[in-house]
C-alpha cells in the first residue's frame, strides 16, 4: 500500500509537510528516514538549538529539514495579520501572536498560507489542540457541516478496508454521516480501494426501527443525492454488509451487501470499538485516523504513536494533498 503512495510522491514535484512538534524524537527519526528516501520537504517547528540537539542525541540526520522557531520567525508579522483577518474579530493581534507561539497554530497557518501542503501533529498535542486550529484557519470544505475521520485497515493476504468515523463525531447527524461516507469513499479511493459503502446499523433495510435507524436511513438518501455514482447501501447490519450468504437472504438485490469495503458506523462508540476489535482480535493494522472534510490535509497522531506511525502518516498526509 505505502509502496504505491511513495512512488506517487517521488514521481511528482516535492511537496512539504510541517510537524508542529519538531523536537520530538519520533518526529525526528521519521523525518530522517523520509529525508533519506527523498519523499518530501519537511518543516520542523521548535527552538532551533533544541531540535538540533534532540536530533544529534538520537543520531538522526535532518540536515535538509527547515526548522522554524516561533520566537524568531521572520514572517510572524505577516502571519499575525493574516490570522486576525481569518478570525474575523474573534481574536486580537496580540491574541493571535500568542497563539502562534504554539507549533499547532503556527504549523496550521503555514498550511493556510501555502508554505506547506499538509500538517501532521498529535504526538504531544491532544486531538482537540490539533483539530481546533484547523477548523478555525484552514476550515471545512465548502458546504460541509463537519470534519470526520477514518481508518484504513490492512492485513497481509486481505483486501484493504476503510472504517469511519472512529475519532471525531460522537453522535453524527444524518448530514454528518453522509459527509463522512462520501469523504471515507474518497480516502479509500486514494488507497486503491474501489469503494462499496455500507451504512451500518442494528437494522437491515427496515428489519428494525427507531431513531438511530432513521438517522442512518436518511444519511443513505443524502449520500445518493450528493454522490449518485457512489455505490452505497443501508441501513445494513454488519453481517449483511460482509457475508454474501447473509446478504442473499436479507438484501439480495443490493450492489453493496456482502461485498462492502467501506464501513460507516452510526456513532463514535461503535466505530472505535469495531476498529479496535479488528486490530486486536483479527490482526488488522490500523492506519490513521485520517481526518476528512478540511480544505487541506491535517492529520492527528496518537500521543502513543511510534516512529513507524509518524512515517506512514506523513506519507499518507502528503499523498492526500
Amino acid at each position: 500500500m505505502l509502496t504505491e503512495l511513495k512512488k506517487k510522491l517521488t514521481s511528482e514535484p516535492k511537496k512539504t509537510i510541517v510537524y508542529p512538534e519538531g523536537p520530538d524524537k519520533r518526529i525526528l527519526e521519521a523525518a530522517s528516514r523520509i529525508q533519506a528516501e527523498g519523499l518530501m520537504n519537511m518543516i520542523l517547528i521548535g527552538n532551533v538549538d533544541e531540535v538540533k540537539a534532540s536530533a544529534a542525541e538520537g543520531g538522526f540526520d535532518i540536515s535538509e529539514c527547515t526548522i522554524i522557531d516561533p520566537a524568531t520567525y521572520v514572517g510572524m508579522d505577516e502571519m499575525v495579520e493574516k490570522m486576525v483577518e481569518l478570525r474575523k474579530g474573534k481574536m486580537t493581534a496580540e491574541q493571535c501572536k500568542k497563539a502562534l507561539m504554539g507549533g499547532n497554530y503556527l504549523g496550521t497557518m503555514l498550511v493556510k498560507m501555502g508554505k506547506a501542503d499538509g500538517l501532521l501533529g498529535g504526538v504531544t498535542y491532544s486531538t482537540a489542540d490539533t483539530v481546533r486550529p484547523a477548523l478555525q484557519l484552514v476550515k471545512q470544505k465548502a458546504g460541509y457541516k463537519s470534519v470526520s475521520s477514518s481508518y484504513i485497515m490492512a492485513k497481509p493476504g486481505h483486501d484493504l478496508l476503510c472504517m469511519g468515523d472512529p475519532a471525531i463525531n460522537i453522535k453524527p447527524s444524518s448530514e454528518e454521516l453522509a459527509e463522512s461516507a462520501i469523504e471515507a469513499a474518497r480516502t479509500a479511493s486514494i488507497f486503491g480501494i474501489e469503494p462499496k459503502v455500507a451504512m451500518l446499523s442494528y437494522s437491515t433495510l427496515g428489519s428494525g426501527a427507531g431513531e438511530d435507524v432513521d438517522r442512518v436511513r436518511e444519511a443513505v438518501k443524502l449520500v445518493k443525492e450528493a454522490a449518485p455514482d457512489l455505490l452505497v447501501d443501508g441501513e445494513l447490519q454488519f453481517d449483511a454488509a460482509v457475508d454474501p450468504v447473509v446478504a442473499a437472504t436479507k438484501c439480495k438485490d443490493s450492489k453493496v451487501a456482502g461485498q462492502a469495503n467501506v464501513f460507516i458506523f452510526p456513532e463514535i462508540q461503535s466505530a472505535n470499538i469495531g476498529c479496535k476489535i479488528f486490530q486486536r482480535m483479527a490482526g488488522y493494522e490500523l492506519i490513521g485516523p485520517i481526518l476528512q472534510g478540511l480544505n487541506a490535509p491535517i492529520n492527528d497522531l496518537s500521543r502513543g504513536a511510534n516512529t513507524e506511525d509518524v512515517y506512514k502518516m506523513s506519507i499518507i498526509t502528503i499523498a492526500l494533498s
